[in-house]
């Protein structure tokens, strides 16, 4: 049975969940969309279990939820007028940025593309849990790839529970659509991903 990780007062939790990143574990927990599956990105054995518990194509790149906005000039290059924009209009919440990635951020997280996909999130766990493990961890739905992605703790652990190290119970997630993507690396930005943030988000 995969450890259950409650949410407490005290923050012990966060740092329970810490730990088992910072060890190579994978964990899921709670975002303004779905569950996500969270790692230390800067583990790359960590990374490929990522690959393996989705059964996801190494050619297909990871985003990631960082800790604050700040922390964007960590992982991305090339911050562009525009993205500031979006990132005044919609962060914290459920849009994802893609950038040129800075030389901090793994191959395997940019699938080789040069590219990272940055959110900040409105979830206060995933905010917590990127600022407690410098910044940032991985922001890919907690489902095998293909499947339908999860909006609770029974559905997380129904799907890929065995392969877990832990699971975050942050009660019932949103849902109903992943977070919008957008590419701030071309001007003007380019939609990737239609999501939960209502098109079009460029406009004023």
């Amino acid at each position: 049975m995969v450890p259950m990780i409650e949410i407490n007062s005290d923050g012990s939790s966060i740092l329970e969940a810490v730990r088992i990143m910072k060890g190579g574990g994978v964990i899921a927990y709670p975002t303004e969309t779905f569950y996500g599956l969270g790692a230390d990105i800067g583990n790359a054995q960590a990374l490929e279990k990522i690959y393996a518990i989705k059964g996801r194509d190494f050619d297909k790149p990871i985003s990631i939820i960082i800790g604050s906005r700040e922390d964007v000039a960590t992982f991305a290059r090339d911050i562009t007028p525009a993205a500031e924009t979006l990132m005044d209009r919609f962060w914290p919440g459920g849009i994802t940025l893609l950038f040129n990635a800075s030389e901090d951020v793994p191959g395997k997280l940019t699938a080789k593309t040069g590219k990272i996909g940055i959110r900040l999130s409105s979830n206060p766990v995933a905010t917590l849990l990127a600022q407690s493990l410098s910044g940032a961890i991985t922001a890919t739905s907690a489902n095998r790839s293909g499947r339908e992605e999860c909006v609770s703790i029974e559905e997380v652990v129904d799907s890929i529970g065995e392969n877990l190290d832990a699971v975050i119970n942050g009660g019932r997630t949103p849902g109903g659509a992943g977070s919008t993507i957008v590419d701030t690396t071309v001007d003007p930005p380019v939609i990737v991903r239609e999501g939960i943030i209502p098109l079009p988000v460029t406009e004023e």
